[in-house]
Parts: C-alpha cells; sequence; structure tokens
C-alpha cells in the first residue's frame, strides 16, 4: 500500500512536503508513511482518502 499512496501523489504531481502540509505534519514524518518505516493511521488515510488522494482505496 506504501508504494501506491507515493504513485498516487506522484500523479497528481503533489510533492512529499505538500501532502505534509496538508496533513499538518513534517515531510520526514510523511516520508517515513510512505517507505513503510511507519505504520499510516487510519485517520491519515481517510483524510487523504476525502480529499488530495480520492484513489486511494481503503479496505
Amino acid at each position: 500500500m506504501y508504494r501506491r499512496i507515493r504513485d498516487l501523489r506522484e500523479d497528481r504531481d503533489l510533492n512529499q512536503t505538500q501532502v505534509a502540509n496538508f496533513l499538518g505534519m513534517s515531510q520526514t514524518g510523511y516520508s517515513k508513511y510512505e517507505t513503510g518505516e511507519n505504520d499510516l493511521p487510519t485517520a491519515v488515510l481517510i483524510k487523504l482518502r476525502g480529499s488530495i488522494i480520492p484513489a486511494l482505496i481503503i479496505f
């Protein structure tokens, strides 16, 4: 799933800093989600799904 989130972000020509700012966090913290170093909290997935990355399917 981590790679998919990165791919969807890149498809929308967004960088990690833009998404991190939207989420109210640092770019480094967001980067750890994309690499799988940290698990994505459900609240973050829902926020991404609802706005920036609407193609994200949450299972």
